[in-house]
């Protein structure tokens, strides 16, 4: 049996490099490194472009919300606090406003469960809310994350998720909201600012 020999291919090669002018080696060489930039070129621009998109939707994110600048003391911490809780008057309005936010967002919602409580050491009323919905999965996050915009001194707890089956568009979810209410009659009375950071009363 014959080896194969490697050594021809290689000396027409040799031979090949020998017989070409300077000017066609040159103008191979570059389009090697031309070949070469492209290879390094095209990703960075790719990358580039990404960078711009994500910039591009940055900007088109809402501002954050201005923070207030934090106290100085503990009292107009507390009264900030006592400031952005719900009135629990007003506890069925928010259930209301939840079912309202569901039907705009396409969402099937059953009939909820709901508990009060009182929190002897927060001196603040809980309402916890259980609701089953049912819609697609993109939907109940919708859901979800509008409910916290609207109701702001809500919470979301938990939050599941059940499907019969792979292909099933529409999902079973549950969530569980907790509305952090203050009696105001007797919600702690609030704490001037400047009262509180040493100001002369």
């Amino acid at each position: 049996m014959k080896r194969p020999h490697f050594a021809a291919p290689a000396l027409r090669l040799r031979l090949a490099l020998r017989a070409a002018s300077p000017v066609l080696l040159a103008a191979l060489l570059l389009g090697a490194a031309g070949i070469a930039a492209l290879a390094w070129l095209v990703p960075a621009r790719d990358a580039l472009e990404a960078e711009r998109e994500l910039a591009r939707r940055a900007a088109a994110l809402p501002p954050p919300l201005q923070r207030a600048a934090p106290a100085q003391a503990t009292d107009a911490n507390l009264a900030l606090f006592y400031a952005t809780l719900g009135d629990r008057r007003y506890a069925e309005r928010q259930i209301r406003t939840l079912f309202d936010i569901a039907g705009k967002t396409g969402l099937h919602l059953r009939q909820g469960e709901y508990k009060s409580g009182y929190d002897r050491n927060g001196k603040l009323h809980t309402y916890q809310i259980n609701l089953p919905v049912q819609g697609s999965y993109g939907q109940v996050w919708q859901f979800a994350l509008q409910a916290l915009r609207a109701i702001p001194f809500a919470s979301l707890d938990d939050i599941s998720f059940k499907r019969d089956s792979i292909g099933q568009a529409n999902v079973e979810a549950r969530l569980r909201l907790t509305l952090y209410l203050a009696d105001p009659v007797a919600a702690p009375v609030a704490v001037p600012v400047a009262a509180a950071s040493g100001a002369p009363r």
